[in-house]
């Protein structure tokens, strides 16, 4: 169904809202399982905003105690202000935008479900509307408790309540300190920094290989972190060099046998944010701290040449207004723009040379910039505005990305926040009304309107960072958009899950394929007419990479790799983690590092045949 114009899509509801770990001033020290937690993902939503109300969206149950309501306000209003992404959310109701934000940096609160967010939501409850007035929203039930397992040990979250704990962070017990083995028993011994024997197997990792298993081409442990963990945010991939950024540095291995493509890049600080993508030249940029205090800024920009591992330039990023911050960064590229975000505003770069392009700053009803996702030549803003008032909500915006000109506006309703976008090019976005506990999938065209609004009645589970200082728009993997269909996986507690293709015209499901092991099958990239998909390992087997037809009546998954058995207690064990399938070959890297001295941490691992 088509949109009317300036009318949310509709939320899906998936219980009550998740609740943050603990966090304080930045990302919790220590990451979920996941990449900073696999967020279980919403399910589908109602019909487009604008249209005559319906029954119960789409035959979703309510949740109890409250019954469905419909002309609930749509995903447009009452967001949080401009600082739920910053690091001055959570305050108690300040007037303007800096009112009744999360506090100081907790991750927002999600739905069960939400994609979102990391872990398992607390207990909620009823689901509610969707954010497009007059139509109802779907609602399921949220999962009680959680397992996360961080630094290596696994903890039973719990949701917490009471009226002081604002940001409702879990109660978390210790238990059971399970440890990742290889085929000798223990991690393999090939640091990270290139003094390894990269793919001549010193650990003997291929020993009691079985036919037809995939080989390990290489593996490379992680560099010493402090005790408080480390972010390893960024993994890019090469015709020839698998680079990877940790903590201070940033490494290349070749891609056949691991050996160090370039010697491995310091920085004088911690890495704290990086461009999740390279430039089509093979360029990425890194940002790093000011140094190593609580008042140091993440304002350093350092170009690097993915192919011979050159520094080309580097800027420094300026602190924006009163309460606009360079605490925490965003990078995201468009084409030739790199978009820096801060707290509540950005500075568009030309990626090639460091020459600053424009700004985007406040606009109109105290419109705050809280996110940036982009594209080749697509770019999107999200803002939040009115803050703490009547009139909060957000808005999604279309930028040109050469100048920043806004080409459209489409503003969402009372009480929804925009929370990620699964795609730039075409427009899918995920939002979520955290007081009535719903979600809403929609479709957007290329003038701004929605297309329409995923109306499958289903429990998805993409997995998403934290969005804790900034929106991490672009930050779920498990999901992928092409060719006007939008594959998401299904959450399975136990066994086997399913990946359903949704027609993002119709909002309407294509079809749904099982996985081909009792374990969970992610999405992960469009190959022509082949879905790329990851089914993950187990305790006793090792993962797979296969490939689905998109179009056709078939669409069973074929094997293009079986990951090794004998190596599976190590690939399971990557619980933030990076994965991707380029030439045939498969990694699986660490995107955040515990710190823990008593083992060797794992950095990043290539199959092949």
């Amino acid at each position: 169904m088509s949109q009317p114009p300036n009318q949310p899509p509709q939320p899906g509801g998936f219980g009550a809202p998740q609740d943050p770990p603990p966090g304080g001033f930045g990302a919790p020290q220590n990451p979920p399982p996941g990449g900073f937690g696999a967020p279980t993902p919403p399910p589908p939503q109602g019909p487009p905003p604008g249209q005559p109300p319906q029954q119960p969206g789409y035959g979703y149950p309510q949740q109890p105690g409250q019954p469905g309501q419909s002309g609930q306000p749509g995903p447009y209003g009452q967001q949080p202000g401009p600082y739920n992404s910053g690091p001055y959310a959570a305050q108690p109701q300040q007037p303007g935008p800096y009112g009744q934000q999360p506090g100081y940096g907790y991750p927002q609160q999600q739905y069960p479900g939400a994609p979102g967010v990391p872990g398992t939501p607390p207990p909620g409850g009823p689901g509610s509307r969707n954010p497009f007035k007059g139509k109802p929203a779907l609602a399921v039930g949220a999962a009680v408790a959680a397992l996360l397992v961080i630094g290596g040990s696994v903890w039973a979250v719990t949701a917490s309540g009471g009226d002081d704990d604002k940001d409702k962070k879990p109660a978390v017990a210790k238990t059971d300190d399970p440890k990742p083995s290889g085929s000798k028993g223990g991690a393999p011994v090939n640091p990270g920094d290139g003094s390894g024997d990269g793919g001549e197997d010193p650990e003997d990792l291929n020993e009691g290989r079985q036919a037809g298993e995939a080989k390990v081409l290489w593996y490379k442990e992680a560099p010493d972190a402090p005790g408080s963990g480390a972010d390893a945010d960024g993994m890019w991939i090469t015709g020839k060099a698998a680079v990877k950024a940790a903590y201070k540095q940033v490494f290349a291995y070749n891609v056949g046998d691991g050996k160090p493509a370039w010697d491995p890049i310091a920085f004088p600080e911690k890495i704290c944010s990086v461009t999740p993508e390279k430039t089509a030249d093979d360029k990425i940029v890194v940002a790093y701290m000011s140094g190593s205090s609580d008042r140091a800024k993440c304002n350093k920009l350092q170009e690097i040449d993915l192919a011979t591992g050159e520094k080309g330039w580097t800027e420094e990023v300026a602190d924006g207004d009163l309460f606009d911050s360079t605490l925490s960064l965003e990078l995201t590229l468009s084409g030739n723009t790199m978009m820096v975000g801060r707290s509540q505003s950005g500075t568009a770069y030309d990626v090639r040379s460091g020459k600053k392009l424009y700004e985007k700053k406040k606009y109109g009803d105290a419109c705050f910039p809280a996110g940036f996702a982009g594209s080749a030549n697509k770019l999107v803003q999200v803002a939040s505005c009115g803050a703490g008032g009547n009139n909060a909500h957000d808005e999604l915006q279309g930028l040109d990305p050469k100048t920043g000109k806004v080409l459209w506006t489409y503003k969402y309703e009372k009480d929804w926040r925009i929370a990620r976008a699964y795609s730039v090019d075409p427009l899918v976005v995920y939002a979520t009304n955290e007081d009535k506990k719903v979600w809403n999938i929609s479709s957007f065209t290329s003038g701004g309107k929605v297309q329409e609004q995923v109306g499958v009645d289903e429990d998805f589970a993409p997995e998403c960072g934290w969005a804790i200082m900034e929106r991490d728009l672009q930050g779920c993997s498990g999901v992928a958009v092409a060719g006007g269909t939008l594959y998401l996986p299904t959450e399975a507690t136990s066994g086997a899950n399913e990946i359903v293709a949704i027609n993002l015209t119709t909002g309407k499901e294509k079809w749904r394929t099982k996985s081909p092991a009792d374990e969970s099958m992610m999405p992960m990239k469009v190959e022509g007419d082949q879905l790329i998909a990851y089914v993950q390992p187990s305790y006793d087997a090792g993962g797979q990479v296969v490939s689905i037809p998109t179009g056709g009546s078939g669409h069973k998954p074929t094997k293009l790799l079986q990951n090794p058995q004998g190596v599976a207690d190590i690939e399971n064990s990557f619980y933030s983690k990076d994965i991707d399938w380029v030439d045939g070959r498969f990694y699986i890297s660490s995107t955040r590092l515990t710190g823990n001295d008593e083992s060797k941490e794992k950095l990043m691992l290539a199959y092949g045949k």
